[in-house]
């Protein structure tokens, strides 16, 4: 029995031009069968779509035996069904959420030589949303944290009390985060008066949509001006006012029942002790007073006791 081995071979012509210019000379005919590695390719590089809607991926595999295709891919909300059956195989992903944009999709040829294997990430377009938005805290520089998610990155405006908010080197927005499709960051304001104080809308927007939010501010009182408490909004977001000031002012100008009994009780127990003190006193003086005239009266009872038995009685 003779054996051809012919090593390398990538497709089966070139095998036919070897066997033909080795003039082998062959009694039965030759079949002649054989391998190789699979090489996979996606439809696309660019998988991008707009939230709620379905795209599909499809992925064709060569090889020889013919390969097995998977799909891999890792914590995906959206629905998605796949069928790999066929050549080329498919991925459908349904209703796609912007939580999923970003994450790789992998499709995975392999057979009894070797394996082969292609990806893409996915891009999902999505509106802005604003997802935090609180009170100013004073750091290096005074900041109204937020955090918004928009694919593409949403441009971002400040509203102060209505009006258009100019940014300067005193007032700017800045981006500390960028995690994909959110972006987390601050308005900072370096050394805010009271002229700052008010109502802050932030509004986010890209060419799928905006959102917006609102926040009020105080950073100082006004000298010269109304308490910033009486501003809209100041109660939602900070409580309800506390002026040390304000308070001593009133406390000492409201008078209670509870009050007034207690004067009345600290100004008897004054007179019972002013009283007893008194009477102390006057008792004390009597009792002086006893004690001199009867010593006195006893002591010149004593004298005259002593004159009456010098003096001789005449019989």
């Amino acid at each position: 029995m003779a054996s051809l081995t012919i090593r390398a071979v990538r497709h089966r012509r070139l095998l036919l031009q070897v066997a033909n210019e080795r003039h082998l000379h062959l009694r039965h005919p030759l079949v002649l069968a054989t391998t190789c590695m699979p090489s996979v390719r996606l439809n696309t590089q660019n998988l991008t779509v707009v939230e709620g809607k379905t795209i599909t991926l499809y992925c064709e595999a060569t090889g020889s035996p013919s390969p097995t295709i998977i799909w891999v891919f890792s914590n995906i909300v959206s629905k998605h069904e796949s069928d790999t059956n066929k050549n080329p195989a498919s991925l459908t992903i349904k209703n796609v959420s912007s939580s999923d944009s970003g994450i790789q999709i992998y499709c995975i040829a392999e057979n009894t030589v070797g394996e082969d294997q292609a990806s893409v990430d996915l891009t999902v377009f999505f509106a802005p949303n604003i997802t935090f938005l609180e009170i100013p805290y004073s750091d290096h520089h005074w900041c109204i944290p937020f955090s918004v998610r928009g694919n593409p990155q949403p441009v971002l405006t400040w509203l102060h009390d209505g009006a258009k908010l100019n940014e300067s080197e005193y007032i700017w927005t800045k981006i500390h985060v960028t995690n994909r499709t959110e972006y987390h960051g601050c308005l900072q304001l370096d050394n805010p008066t009271h002229v700052n104080n008010g109502n802050y809308t932030l509004v986010a927007q890209n060419q799928y949509g905006k959102d917006e939010a609102n926040i009020s501010a105080y950073f100082m009182e006004d000298p010269g001006g109304s308490p910033f408490y009486d501003h809209p909004g100041y109660i939602e977001d900070y409580g309800t006012p506390t002026n040390d000031f304000e308070d001593t002012t009133n406390n000492s100008n409201q008078v209670t029942s509870t009050d007034v009994s207690n004067k009345d009780n600290e100004d008897s127990i004054t007179v019972y002790v002013v009283v007893g003190i008194a009477a102390l006193v006057c008792t004390g003086l009597v009792i002086m007073l006893i004690i001199l005239k009867f010593g006195r009266h006893s002591k010149f009872g004593m004298k005259g006791s002593v004159l009456f038995h010098k003096i001789p009685l005449d019989e």
